[in-house]
């Protein structure tokens, strides 16, 4: 499910589409509550409807929510709303992984 610029996820408002991988698209939000911009993960329809896919999900989420390195982006929320799953990370502003190996 594709997400446009002015929808809101919960309190997070999408600003734009950063990318799409396995685990669902990744969108630059605004979080209306806190005033600050967010990368807000959002999970594919297929992951969330099954369960040892949400279990490992959650699993990996709170380990990297556990980690505290300037290097690793800080987790700030799991959630569901209106039955759209999601993570909330901080947004880290520059090149990607892939925009660096080349």
């Amino acid at each position: 499910m594709t997400l446009s610029a002015g929808e809101f996820v919960g309190r997070y408002e999408i600003r734009s589409r950063l990318g799409v991988g396995g685990m669902g698209e990744v969108y630059l939000a605004q979080d209306t509550k806190l005033d600050r911009k967010v990368a807000l993960k959002i999970l594919p329809a297929e992951v969330a409807s099954n369960q040892d896919r949400m279990t490992r999900f959650v699993r990996e989420a709170k380990a990297a929510a556990a980690l505290n390195h300037p290097n690793i982006a800080h987790i700030y929320e799991i959630d569901e709303v209106d039955g759209q799953h999601f993570i909330a990370m901080e947004f880290i502003d520059g090149e990607t992984l892939r925009q660096c190996i080349r």
